[in-house]
């Protein structure tokens, strides 16, 4: 196989295998970056003029050595790795209108997953072992529906959600090369993975993981879903970031709530007060789904309708309003939702509030009671 032959142009729509060259020859020279790359693809019209031109319309301008680029595509051909580029027609439809999207991404495995929708599950590398649980429960019962697991292979909860989604479907995303295994301890993770799952990044293989790699790993994460559950956080941490991105690319954000004192669960409780979907089980996830983004569903009864969700500040306004409907006599939870035509998960985010705030107790099948009058 010759140097070049990733660049083969076997699919039809496929930019000229040497514009692909120049692409990635651009998206590595220093300077540049995904923002610059794309600004400058778009001022030129492709990466080939940029090459040609920027050398004179910007002085110190150096592109990659060829060389190097060859080096990096002998690496992933050593290692299995399969090349995918911005424009390529088998990129991510996902990401193609994310901000920077991506210019270059390295693929280990079945990359046929990536034409699936797919949910994001992140959370804390020391999470709790309730924590695990969560995060490997939900996974295994989202996989059953037929989306997606989308994480970063961290310790903790992504390592737990990856586990719980081995068999229905799993991406993994790093920060490093695919081909590098970091942690060292999650080797058996990663293989398995790299066998039944799908590796990918945007470094060239054999890169190791720093700092900088991976709040750029967690645009990816958020970018390739529908939605993202955090399952455990603190407020500052690498999940909270990957929740900024994805409400900044449109996506649904979710979190399953915390005890207000444990670290970890601030920065769920944090979302969930500004408004992210509180998450129990997978039924919550579902239902905060766009709607053409749900598991098709056959041979059962259609859904109930219920009404649409509210934007925050009028959840907010329904606050006193439910607080006040309340009395120490046990009511239904459904029963709200019909009086005040409130979704479930919009009621949910009210009366975890009131619970926290000590106003109401909720007992299980959707029970609760005033404390306080």
């Amino acid at each position: 196989m010759g140097q070049t032959d990733l660049f083969t142009a076997t699919d039809t729509g496929r930019p000229d295998p040497k514009e692909r060259f120049a692409r990635l020859q651009l998206i590595r020279s220093k300077g540049i970056g995904v923002t610059g790359f794309h600004r400058l693809v778009a001022e030129y019209g492709s990466a080939l003029e940029v090459l040609s031109r920027l050398p004179q319309d910007r002085p110190g301008f150096v592109a990659s050595p060829r060389e190097v680029i060859h080096h990096e595509l002998n690496n992933g051909r050593s290692c299995g790795a399969e090349l995918m580029l911005w424009g390529d027609p088998n990129y991510p439809k996902a990401l193609k209108d994310i901000p920077d999207p991506p210019v270059v991404l390295w693929l280990l495995g079945k990359t046929n997953l990536l034409k699936s929708s797919a949910v994001a599950l992140v959370g804390a590398r020391n999470a709790s072992s309730i924590g695990l649980r969560m995060a490997k429960r939900l996974s295994q019962e989202v996989g059953q529906e037929g989306l997606v697991v989308v994480s970063g292979l961290a310790r903790g909860t992504d390592g737990a959600a990856h586990e719980g989604a081995l068999e229905s479907g799993t991406i993994a995303v790093v920060a490093g090369g695919v081909d590098v295994i970091y942690p060292k301890d999650n080797d058996k993770l990663y293989s398995a993975i790299r066998t039944n799952g799908l590796i990918l990044s945007e470094h060239p293989p054999g890169t190791q993981p720093t700092a900088r790699y991976f709040p750029m790993r967690n645009r990816i994460i958020s970018g390739l879903s529908r939605g993202v559950v955090v399952v455990e956080a603190a407020l500052k941490s690498g999940s909270m970031i990957t929740a900024k991105n994805a409400l900044d690319q449109g996506r649904e954000v979710m979190a399953v709530p915390g005890h207000p004192i444990d670290t970890r669960a601030g920065g769920c409780n944090a979302l969930i007060r500004d408004g992210a979907v509180l998450v129990r089980d997978v039924r919550d996830i579902l239902q905060a789904l766009p709607a053409d983004e749900k598991p098709l569903v056959t041979d059962t009864p259609a859904p109930r309708r219920h009404p649409p969700r509210r934007p925050p500040s009028e959840i907010n306004a329904l606050h006193s309003e439910i607080l006040q409907s309340l009395t120490s006599a046990p009511q239904s939870e459904s029963q709200l939702i019909e009086d005040f035509h409130i979704t479930l998960p919009d009621l949910d985010l009210l009366l975890t509030r009131l619970e926290i705030d000590g106003r109401i107790e909720r007992k299980s099948g959707g029970i609760l009671r005033l404390l306080q009058e």
